[in-house]
């Protein structure tokens, strides 16, 4: 009796486990290569940046350097004044005149003349005489004479010419009886208005941001006091250093000075209101409206100035008059972004030097030749030196709204100063891998999550 034949042979029922594995294994080398390419990652493939090459860039996109600014001479903020004071309005004399002021008859021994003290805060020395204050029209009243004009004069003028006057009025027969006493009883003073966005503490950490991100706002409690200044120290430095000195590295590179007299008030508001009757009396409808122009009335002193440059402002301008304002802004909006492979944060702009491409990543805590963060995470590859970002680009704002992007090879600007744009406020800085270190990297991931686990399997 013949026995069919079983059509599965022991060869064939062994090579059919073997193609089983295969399949399985080629499963998981598929897994393990999408594993290690979303681990590496591939932005620069599937989202792809261009933009224009440092060397091709515009000039009127370029940044203006700040390394040699010289700081404005404090001395230019300040008056020089006379060497004798002169009166005007506000002072306050002290005068005693023998039986006129006070008054006392004739048969009565007259009075002596009141000693005043000045404060402790006053430079001024103990004066006598009873207190006689200088008009808005720059005169004093004295008993049985018309006014007198002292605007511009000196303590011995005062003194001389109330003599003549009383003469003059025929009051005293006897010249020598009549000798004024006239001293200075108290400065006149200026009431000045300072408003600083400068003092207080730097940026803080920002909560989920990179460490030693800049807080917008964080420093921006603008303080503002009254300050009063004598006769002769009304002046721009004197309000400064009577409010907490020269304005601080939060502080914008100019001191702004608004007047208070009801002119320049008006003149601020038909500036505005000139300057947009202008605009959307004939709007364009391709373009966008224009800055608004600095405010003639404004007065602006740079504290920085580059070399050789004189200030423009005069030397009346730094005076200060009852109510004027002083104004100290904070530069809150010089900031910088990053993203992408950077630590994303908003960080603050050096005030008073340059900061280039590759300080902004060292500010923002990356180095050039450091790896990215993040950039290189899962199946323990961020310790294996994967190749780090090459490329970096540079989001800068122009005029109406609008964008150009910089493209910045940092292996050239590592080695060519040129090849390194400084930051300007608002720039967004944006670091990538190129598509070739996107490609190593994924070779090198590759190997070390499959190629090691193959050797080791073999053995």
């Amino acid at each position: 009796m013949s026995m069919e034949r079983n059509p599965m042979t022991p060869v064939e029922t062994r090579k059919r486990p073997s193609i089983i594995a295969r399949m399985l294994k080629s499963f998981s080398v598929a897994s393990i290569l999408a594993a290690g390419a979303m681990n590496v990652g591939c932005t620069a493939i599937t989202q792809p940046l261009s933009g224009i090459p440092v060397r091709r860039l515009p000039p009127q996109f370029l940044a203006q350097t700040k390394n040699n600014l010289v700081p404005l001479d404090p001395s230019r903020l300040t008056q020089e004044p006379p060497r004798q004071y002169l009166m005007d309005k506000g002072d306050i004399l002290g005068i005693y005149i023998e039986g006129v002021l006070p008054y006392s008859a004739s048969d009565k021994p007259p009075e002596p003349p009141p000693v005043n003290f000045p404060d402790e805060k006053s430079q001024l020395d103990p004066s006598l005489g009873y207190p006689i204050v200088v008009q808005e029209n720059g005169t004093i009243a004295l008993p049985s004479i018309e006014p007198i004009r002292v605007k511009g004069m000196t303590v011995e003028q005062v003194s001389e010419l109330i003599r003549k006057a009383y003469l003059d009025a025929k009051i005293f027969t006897n010249p020598a009886r009549l000798r004024p006493i006239v001293t200075m009883l108290k400065e006149r003073t200026y009431n000045i208005v300072v408003v600083r966005q400068d003092i207080s503490a730097p940026g803080q950490q920002q909560n989920g941001g990179a460490k030693g991100a800049y807080i917008r706002g964080a420093d921006q409690s603008a303080s503002g006091s009254m300050v009063k200044l004598r006769a002769y120290q009304n002046d721009v430095l004197h309000a400064l250093m009577a409010s907490g000195g020269l304005p601080g590295v939060n502080a914008k590179n100019e001191v702004k000075i608004l007047r208070a007299s009801k002119a320049d008030q008006r003149k601020r508001d038909e500036f505005i209101q000139q300057f947009y009757q202008t605009y959307y009396s004939n709007p364009d409808p391709c373009g966008c409206p224009p800055p608004i122009p600095d405010d003639p009335s404004l007065l602006k002193i740079p504290m920085r100035l580059p070399p050789g440059v004189i200030p423009s402002f005069r030397p009346e301008d730094i005076l200060l008059e009852e109510g004027d304002v002083v104004y100290i802004e904070s530069r809150e909006a010089e900031v910088f972004y990053t993203g992408g492979l950077l630590p994303g944060g908003e960080w603050l702009i050096p005030r008073d030097y340059d900061l280039d491409v590759l300080g902004a990543m060292g500010v923002a805590g990356m180095g050039v030749s450091s790896k990215a963060n993040g950039s290189a995470g899962g199946i323990g590859v961020a310790s294996l030196g994967l190749v780090p970002p090459g490329e970096l680009f540079i989001l800068r704002k122009t005029p109406c709204n609008g964008q150009i992007t910089i493209q910045v090879d940092l292996a050239k600007a590592a080695q060519d100063p040129r090849e390194r744009p400084l930051i300007m406020p608002g720039d967004t800085l944006i670091l990538r891998h190129k598509p070739c270190e996107e490609i190593l990297n994924f070779g090198i991931g590759t190997f070390f999550t499959y190629g090691i686990q193959a050797i080791l399997q073999q053995r």
